[in-house]
């Protein structure tokens, strides 16, 4: 138990450090929140736990994989969001990463990667 609270704690402390690093700065603070931080801690944790490395190895691939259909939505938000203001531009940039995922989904099944 104590375990899993060290990893909540931890996990929670990256997001809120990249929020606190945005208040201050915008560029470092996107630049914060685009290192790969939380997929970095679940290898961590994935190797901690003693998953095997087939298990670590298909976790960096499939983010990679996952990563691709969602970049779209970081350049539609910013155009999105004086337009429609922040809950619907939230909610038009989600139902875009999905609509994203599923053609990208489509799309590279023809070079024999499931993502679906």
């Amino acid at each position: 138990m104590a375990w899993l609270v060290f990893k909540y704690l931890v996990t929670a402390g990256v997001v809120v450090a990249v929020s606190e690093f945005a208040k201050r700065s915008d560029r470092i603070g996107g630049l914060i929140a685009a290192l790969p931080l939380v997929t970095v801690l679940a290898l961590i944790w994935l190797y901690v736990e003693q998953q095997p490395q087939e298990k670590i190895a298909n976790h960096a691939w499939y983010t990679f994989w996952y990563v691709v259909p969602t970049l779209p939505m970081f350049l539609v938000f910013p155009w999105l969001l004086p337009r429609l203001g922040f809950w619907l531009t939230l909610g038009a940039c989600v139902l875009l990463t999905v609509a994203c995922f599923a053609a990208f989904a489509v799309g590279v099944r023809r070079f024999g990667i499931e993502l679906l």
